[in-house]
């Protein structure tokens, strides 16, 4: 920069390719791009969905190559419009999820990719807010409207239609728990025990419904596969032994009694959670014994 400098008028073109980017227009155009890609910036015919898309692959290109962007993640205005499009994003699933319940067609096809899509933009969301270090609101969020997302999925109407929404709620649940399960986003013991005891037997009781429906049509496409079995079954096992050993014990005995036991397999969490209660056992015997066998002196 500084031998640049020195060659006069010849280095300015130079020099100017290599200034820094200025703060408040990348922050602008950072905040103009998550407002397009969360729709909080409202309609814009006629390019809407793909206007979205575009401000959505802008915004993960930034996260990932653009160095400058801890420092604007970090803005409280920038948080704000985060968090704002956030709680858009989850209030517009729901409501479109809830009219279903009122639709006398619930083969359309329409209604289906329309929730798809608002499914698929919590998903989005759910790989980019780890970036800036906001995934515990997205997860917290998920906490808060789980009962009624599966209040509505689980209604008889919806008994035998919209597997693929089925499928990919199992998805985005799937980074819920591991975000949780591995401890990048900590929560307190009770919302852990409430986000668990809700989303565990519903995918204990998915799996196989789905495995099923394959078996019965070959061109079935929605089937969880091995990927996804095994990361939502180890982010579960993480889960389940990083919460209070009671609490466990709780969840172990429930699985233990469950139809459907082999999905997903808690065996190693169980035999952790028999180890632990052991050697606290034999720790607390021996506390016992120490404090009984002390000498006395008056």
């Amino acid at each position: 920069m500084e031998a640049a400098s020195k060659l006069g008028p010849v280095a300015l073109p130079i020099l100017a390719r290599i200034q820094p980017v200025d703060f408040t227009i990348a922050k602008s155009v950072f905040v103009s791009a998550f407002r397009f890609a969360t729709s909080t910036a409202g309609p814009c015919p006629p390019f809407g969905e793909e206007l979205k898309s575009s401000a959505q692959e802008q915004i993960e290109f930034m996260l990932r190559e653009d160095q400058d962007m801890p420092l604007i993640t970090v803005d409280d205005e920038v948080k704000s419009v985060v968090k704002k499009g956030l709680s858009f994003m989850f209030s517009s699933f729901e409501s479109k999820l809830s009219s279903l319940l009122n639709e006398s067609d619930l083969a359309s096809k329409t209604e289906e990719v329309d929730i798809l899509q608002g499914l698929s933009d919590l998903d989005w969301m759910s790989n980019v807010l780890p970036k800036m270090e906001l995934m515990k609101d997205f997860v917290s969020t998920w906490a808060e409207t789980s009962e009624n997302i599966l209040g509505i999925v689980e209604d008889q109407k919806l008994k035998s239609v919209m597997w693929g929404l089925k499928l990919k709620l199992i998805e985005v649940c799937g980074k819920v728990l591991e975000a949780v399960g591995y401890g990048n986003v900590i929560l307190p013991a009770d919302f852990r025990v409430h986000i668990l005891k809700l989303w565990l037997p519903y995918i204990r009781k998915m799996k196989p419904l789905l495995d099923s429906k394959s078996d019965e049509e070959a061109s079935f496409p929605y089937k969880m596969d091995e990927d996804l079995c095994q990361s939502i079954e180890g982010a579960i096992v993480s889960f389940v032994l990083a919460l209070p050993s009671n609490d466990q014990a709780d969840i172990l005995a429930d699985w233990m009694k469950a139809e459907q036991a082999r999905y997903p397999d808690l065996t190693e969490a169980f035999e952790v959670w028999c180890y632990r209660t052991k050697s606290a056992k034999r720790r607390l015997t021996e506390a016992v014994d120490k404090v009984d066998n002390a000498p006395i002196s008056l």
